[in-house]
């Protein structure tokens, strides 16, 4: 059946097994969640939905979700504005390392942010046996509530700040000396002129920490203790701590995609309703603020710059410290290394061997998606390209115990190898890698592939040799980005890996479990110098600075 906008050739086969696969592989197990949720016995029932709704200890997760979230939400909104605009207005010392440095502890994985605050504030941390022998008495806790608002925030401010920087460069200076002008200055001339115009990457940037926040699970399973979160409810269910009832386990994880997908429409229908181009003429240029509010503006962006890296300082601190039975004792050593050199290797080589075979794949699904929604459009490409869209409201957890209730029986078994952890992560992080691949590809003029086929070279041809080469340093920094995600991605593996598939995150998740704090914070240390040189190439690329926004 020929599709209206769609010519029979090449390219649509590409479309038809692209489909095909997103079908198979997305869709399909989404599909077996769903009907799962509402199944038991090949009955059906709303029994899960029912249990959850009806007590307080399942229902109550979803309402201390969307209370961490919305929390996590302000604060980040309210920490990440006034530094952006410190940043753009005024000169501050070291500003391009500052924004790069807050940029890196962005990119760090969430769980190990919540790692390094328990080496610093758990039972046994170095701030709270600090005030215990110092001052007589105990330190804030950063197990509960609070100690995940902490975390989660200082996480996801870089996120938001990354919108808002780049939301600045668009801003004339006419307007600003309009205002001043008209009388309007200092934090009115913020609220009244400039806070409208940055409203709507101020929605799209919320609402993007609020579906992370919500979605989040390591955070909470380390450090959350009684206070426990959606994301921690579906792990502990699927895995039978509290029940092993599927049907219970399938309605949680179809409760958290109608909420997340709820979000997702909520911002894309505000943000298509603010939306309006603005391109500044003369950008601002910041400006020297003498006297001690010069002052305040350095010691509240180093402020925020030391909070955000000292939790990471400690681990790789922590990683050279003596320890007896995991937990640390007096003394430094490479012992941690040397101990945990044989699951070192196994963690690395799995790592690598996953995560480039991941990217790879990545890769090609990207180029050939963005190339058939850009030139082919049509019904099949334009459905493709909204599949491709799913994973992104979908949280990693729900993804993959879709997977595992999808492969882990016959025709086709995967669960614990290779394969359903690298078609996981692909998953997982192809909507990013579609998007920029895409953006990449409206830039790129269509004359010049009408040129190349008009001297006879192939379809094929002409992708392989001219659209390929000519978006190469996109496809390549973006490539970069997507390695650094994968390699720090927990919970869409974290029901599928086995021993021989275990990377470095899930290694460091099943230490810190099995209270291992030295072995952890040796591999946690490994993860970031990987993360760190991956950004450290990303930078070296041309325009890398610019990828750095996800």
């Amino acid at each position: 059946m020929k599709l209206p906008g769609d010519r029979l050739d090449g390219w649509t086969s590409v479309a038809v097994v692209l489909t095909g696969g997103y079908l198979l592989m997305v869709i399909l197990p989404l599909v077996m969640v769903l009907i799962n949720s509402v199944s038991s016995g090949g009955e059906f029932t709303l029994a899960g939905f029912a249990t959850f709704f009806s007590s307080r200890l399942y229902y109550g997760t979803l309402i201390n979700s969307i209370l961490v979230t919305v929390c996590v939400t302000v604060f980040a909104l309210v920490i990440a504005f006034p530094l952006a605009y410190f940043m753009t207005m005024f000169r501050v010392r070291g500003n391009r390392t500052v924004q790069m440095l807050i940029l890196a502890s962005m990119m760090s994985p969430p769980f190990i942010g919540a790692y390094s605050w328990i080496l610093l504030l758990g039972n046994n941390g170095m701030i709270t046996r600090l005030f215990e022998n110092v001052f007589g008495f105990k330190s804030p806790s950063i197990y509960g509530f609070a100690g995940i608002v902490l975390v989660l925030t200082l996480q996801l401010v870089p996120l938001i700040f990354t919108y808002l920087m780049g939301a600045w460069r668009t801003i004339d200076v006419s307007l600003l000396e309009a205002a001043e002008g008209m009388g309007i200055t200092g934090w009115r001339r913020a609220v009244q002129v400039i806070t409208p115009l940055l409203w709507p990457t101020v929605l799209a940037g919320s609402l993007l920490v609020f579906v992370r926040a919500f979605a989040d699970f390591g955070t909470p399973m380390l450090i959350g203790q009684g206070f426990r979160t959606i994301p921690v409810l579906i792990y502990s269910s699927f895995v039978g701590e509290v029940s092993i009832d599927q049907t219970f386990a399938a309605a949680v994880a179809v409760i958290v995609m109608v909420v997340t997908l709820a979000i997702f429409l909520v911002q894309k229908y505000l943000v298509d309703r603010q939306q309006f181009s603005m391109t500044a003429l003369r950008s601002i240029e910041a400006r020297r603020l003498p006297g001690w509010r010069g002052v305040a503006i350095h010691l509240y962006v180093y402020g925020f710059l030391t909070l955000a890296l000292a939790p990471l300082v400690v681990v790789v601190v922590s990683s050279f410290r003596n320890t007896l039975y995991g937990q640390f004792v007096d003394g430094f050593s490479f012992d941690n290394y040397v101990k945990s050199q044989r699951d070192i290797f196994r963690y690395v080589g799995n790592t690598f061997g996953i995560g480039i075979t991941a990217l790879l794949i990545l890769v090609v699904i990207a180029v050939l998606v963005a190339y058939l929604t850009v030139r082919r459009k049509g019904i099949l490409t334009g459905a493709l390209d909204t599949m491709t869209m799913v994973p992104y409201v979908v949280p990693g957890l729900v993804i993959g115990i879709a997977l595992i209730t999808a492969f882990s029986q016959g025709p086709l078994l995967l669960t614990g190898t290779f394969a359903i952890m690298v078609i996981a992560l692909t998953i997982r992080r192809l909507p990013y890698s579609v998007r920029s691949t895409t953006a990449l590809m409206h830039q790129l003029n269509p004359s010049i592939e009408e040129a190349a086929i008009s001297l006879g070279a192939s379809k094929f041809r002409t992708l392989v040799r001219i659209i390929v080469p000519a978006l190469a340093p996109g496809i390549l920094s973006g490539a970069v980005l997507s390695w650094v995600t994968i390699i720090t991605e927990l919970s869409t593996t974290l029901f599928l890996y086995n021993t021989s598939t275990q990377t470095l995150s899930l290694g460091i998740y099943a230490q810190v479990i099995r209270g291992q704090l030295g072995t952890a914070a040796a591999l946690s240390t490994l993860l970031l110098v990987l993360t760190m040189l991956s950004l450290f190439l990303l930078m070296r690329l041309p325009g890398g600075h610019r990828e750095l926004r996800i």
